[in-house]
């Protein structure tokens, strides 16, 4: 396992950890590949009842890296600072898979076949909100700094975000969340249903949960997973497929880069009207 994340088994439970504490669990092209191969692995590991999702230190994972960021702005020919590295390219898709790599790293919560629970703290910003709504329960500290976080940058969610968010919350608000990229508590995220319940300790009561469900029937369990699957998963490939689309036509745009240089500035930007 990559040192980007840690996989531990015991009594039933996978305990999964982003471990790039240093930089709050942000995203970068290793991180990518750890996490979608994370996820694969658990798919099919024997005995794994339950998942733990959490991240290392101070935050459960803020986002994208901002190196990333920093080369969209620093750019003179537009490019996507996405496809800047090859092997952990977010874009890049592979053969057979509805979603991109970006996708995938929040997709693969909901197809491996027992509960996910992830344990946020910290900040959950950007794909690292998008990356805990891929959970199937969400446990968070009332502190929690959260943000649907991609407007602000000029981006959409892409990650599922919008397919997930319209599963959680109202359509206004899922709509508001967006159009502002305002950060927002987890004390709200409870209030709107993003986040399952609130914990002082999210890490110890998801693990607490986690051994809850782990002494239950685990076909039982399963099956109750892919039923809800099957209710809650229609029309996700053709919803992926418009994130892509959608990501697409901004990412590399003047607007876009514009919306990076003004923040590394700290000025207000000057947008082109569309």
């Amino acid at each position: 396992m990559s040192a980007r994340v840690s996989i531990s088994i015991h009594g039933g439970i996978a305990d999964v950890q982003l471990t790039r504490s240093d930089k709050r669990n942000a995203l970068d092209p290793e991180m990518f590949l750890a996490v979608a191969e994370a996820g694969e692995r658990l798919k099919t590991e024997p005995g794994v009842r339950v998942v733990v999702l959490s991240g290392d230190g101070p935050s459960f994972c803020a986002g994208l890296d901002m190196s990333s960021m920093q080369a969209i702005g620093d750019s003179s020919d537009g490019g996507d600072a996405k496809s800047t590295n090859r092997d952990g390219n977010p874009g890049q898709m592979a053969d057979g898979r509805i979603t991109h790599l970006g996708q995938q790293i929040c997709w693969v919560w909901q197809e491996v076949p027992v509960p996910v629970i992830a344990a946020v703290h910290g900040h959950a910003l950007g794909g690292g909100l998008q990356l805990a709504l891929g959970a199937d329960i969400r446990i968070a500290h009332p502190d929690t700094k959260m943000s649907v976080r991609e407007v602000y940058w000029g981006l959409v969610p892409d990650m599922t975000g919008t397919f997930m968010l319209s599963k959680l919350v109202r359509p206004d608000i899922a709509r508001e969340l967006t159009y502002t990229a305002r950060v927002f508590s987890g004390t709200e995220a409870a209030e709107l249903g993003l986040v399952t319940r609130l914990s002082d300790t999210p890490y110890d009561d998801a693990m607490a949960l986690a051994t809850e469900i782990a002494a239950l029937s685990p076909g039982a369990v399963r099956g109750s997973k892919a039923m809800f699957n099957a209710l809650d998963h229609d029309g996700a490939a053709e919803a992926f497929a418009n994130e892509r689309r959608v990501i697409g036509e901004q990412i590399g745009s003047a607007n876009q880069k514009e919306s990076v240089v003004a923040s590394f500035e700290k000025r207000a930007p000057v947008f082109a009207d569309v």
